[in-house]
């Protein structure tokens, strides 16, 4: 009787260790999956801040070159970027809404003081730094974008816009990169669709850039 009751006291020790371990186990997996939800949640408020700013900022510079530019090349290019990028920053403002994802409402320091300096320039001057802004800034937001998208459209896309109008490349469909989150995915097909006409941007500011050089060799 006792080895009975030795063996019972043995199986009951036997099944605690075997539900502590079950109920660790199931607890490590608890704060993994809320690791990870809470890493992707971090990554997608880093994207939405970048993003909210960078388009604000381009938009900012913009209507200082409006008012400050002599060219009329770079007046046309600024009129874009006023005329574009609000339509794509009240789409993201909408995306994060839904998804209860904070937008800032202004620049944060870096960009306001890039701002500042560059409206502190005149003439030629002005426009070489603005120019610079521009393609750093888009080639920037592209980057972001590119990190969202599903490689294998994208690089279809690039492969069809060479020589294409810039002002059709809209149209191009280009698909977002998967994901198992509906936030993530959500700004994801945000970034697919907005994607062209950053691009678009791009490539429109390069060509500006060039043309400002030339003018200051002339």
């Amino acid at each position: 009787m006792r080895g009975m009751g030795v063996f019972a006291v043995a199986l009951a020790a036997t099944l605690v260790v075997g539900c502590n371990k079950d109920n660790a186990a199931r607890n490590d997996s608890t704060v993994g999956t809320a690791g990870r939800a809470d890493n992707i949640r971090g990554a997608d408020r880093d994207f939405v801040k970048d993003a909210a700013i960078s388009n604000m900022a381009e938009i900012e510079l913009s209507r200082t070159a409006l008012d400050r530019s002599p060219s009329a090349d770079v007046k046309k290019f600024a009129q874009m970027m006023v005329d574009d990028h609000p339509a794509a920053g009240d789409k993201l403002k909408a995306v994060a809404a839904q998804h209860n994802l904070d937008v800032p409402a202004g620049l944060d320091d870096k960009h306001r003081d890039l701002r500042d300096k560059i409206a502190g320039k005149q003439g030629l001057e002005f426009d070489k730094d603005y120019a610079e802004a521009m393609v750093d800034g888009h080639q920037a937001f592209v980057d972001k974008l590119e990190a969202r998208i599903d490689k294998d459209t994208l690089s279809k896309w690039k492969a069809s816009f060479v020589g294409k109008d810039t002002a059709k490349v809209e149209a191009v469909a280009i698909a977002a990169e998967k994901s198992d989150s509906p936030t993530t995915f959500a700004l994801n097909q945000w970034a697919a669709e907005t994607y062209p006409v950053a691009y678009a941007h791009l490539e429109a500011a390069k060509a500006l850039r060039d043309g400002v050089k030339k003018r200051s060799t002339d």
